[in-house]
């Protein structure tokens, strides 16, 4: 089947969902949302992108977003400080996001570009974040995994004096553990990851667990796999551990 390598839908004049993958008049279909910088780069660069490649060939549609101050070529390494920066300001511009996100995942599914029943979230650092907040707020959401995902926004440096701000504090992930317990999530982090915090992806988790625990849901589906740190401040993920998420996702999604 043949593959388009990275086209746009406008959902309306403020809002582009980014494709790769089987055509899309090929019928509903299992589908990705996968983030980490703006829409195209999360699809097509290199070494951002690497989930989508090692998902190219299989019936699955890789969708995704350009996350906040990511758009009009902004630089990616300032992003955390303008997010910090407008919620200095009173805005919000993860919440602004995610009811985009959302507002995209409906389309996807109406539009029967998505098979509402097989519909998975994925994201790479601060997209890990977005991705697990996305499937909290939505139930057709089953499927979630995160790569060296951030977990709490007061972790990252750019945020460190926000830390007791009531916007910030909302998009821990630990806030959410309800939500999560029933669903399918997998988490990869490097051992001594000192960006986003090995400890506080483990405490997230098990408080994920214990959520589902307390709703008496037998063997929770939700995991965390440790690898030795790789990278910068031990915040690298390798090619093997972003092809091991992709299998993943396809073992999940009933994909070959």
């Amino acid at each position: 089947m043949k593959e388009n390598r990275c086209s746009a839908l406008t959902i309306r004049p403020d809002l582009e969902l980014y494709h790769s993958g089987p055509n899309l008049d090929s019928g509903q279909m299992p589908a990705l949302f996968y983030f980490a910088l703006s829409g195209p780069d999360s699809l097509c660069t290199e070494p951002y992108n690497q989930p989508v490649e090692f998902l190219a060939g299989s019936q699955i549609r890789v969708f995704s977003l350009t996350l906040p101050a990511h758009e009009n070529n902004l630089p990616p390494q300032d992003a955390l400080a303008v997010w910090a920066k407008e919620i200095r300001a009173g805005k919000d511009p993860l919440g602004q996001f995610l009811d985009a996100a959302q507002t995209a995942v409906e389309y996807a599914i109406a539009q029967k570009l998505a098979d509402p029943k097989r519909i998975a979230v994925a994201g790479l650092s601060r997209g890990g974040l977005v991705a697990t907040l996305l499937a909290a707020h939505m139930e057709s959401i089953r499927t979630v995994l995160g790569y060296a995902p951030l977990v709490r926004l007061s972790l990252a440096k750019e945020f460190h004096s926000l830390a007791d701000h009531p916007i910030v504090s909302t998009y821990d992930i630990s806030r959410h553990a309800q939500a999560l317990a029933s669903k399918n999530l997998r988490y990869y982090i490097g051992n001594a990851d000192e960006r986003v915090s090995t400890r506080a992806c483990f405490e997230s988790i098990e408080q994920i667990v214990q959520a589902a625990q307390e709703a008496r849901i037998r063997s929770p589906q939700t995991e965390l796999i440790l690898s030795p740190s790789v990278g910068h401040m031990g915040h690298g993920t390798p090619p093997e551990i972003f092809k091991r998420g992709a299998l993943w996702i396809q073992d999940h999604l009933h994909v070959s």
